[in-house]
């Protein structure tokens, strides 16, 4: 799949479940993660710049020094998730709503 600004790559999940997996250090730049559970998942040094985690379960998650910048979280739920050092979009209107 390729965005119509420039034909970058886009990477999309096709999957409902990452419960408790370890992801840490992953670069998901720009992944649509709509609604995905990613409740209990380590995803300490995650690059999620730009990704769509509109209605994600992130309850639990270790977000540590993630990168959140430009990340759509409206509707996340983010129940004792660890944000110690994360990037967020302090500024975006989306975070207003968690």
């Amino acid at each position: 799949m390729y965005d119509k600004k420039g034909f970058a790559p886009l990477l999309t999940l096709e999957l409902d479940s990452l419960v408790n997996a370890d992801l840490s250090g992953i670069n998901l730049e720009n992944a649509n993660l709509v609604q995905v559970d990613l409740s209990g998942a380590n995803l300490h040094n995650a690059n999620l710049k730009n990704a769509d985690l509109r209605l994600a379960n992130l309850s639990g998650a270790n977000l540590s020094d993630a990168n959140l910048i430009g990340t759509d979280l409206s509707g996340a739920l983010l129940d004792n998730a660890n944000l110690k050092g994360t990037l967020l979009p302090i500024a975006a209107p989306t975070l207003s709503s968690l």
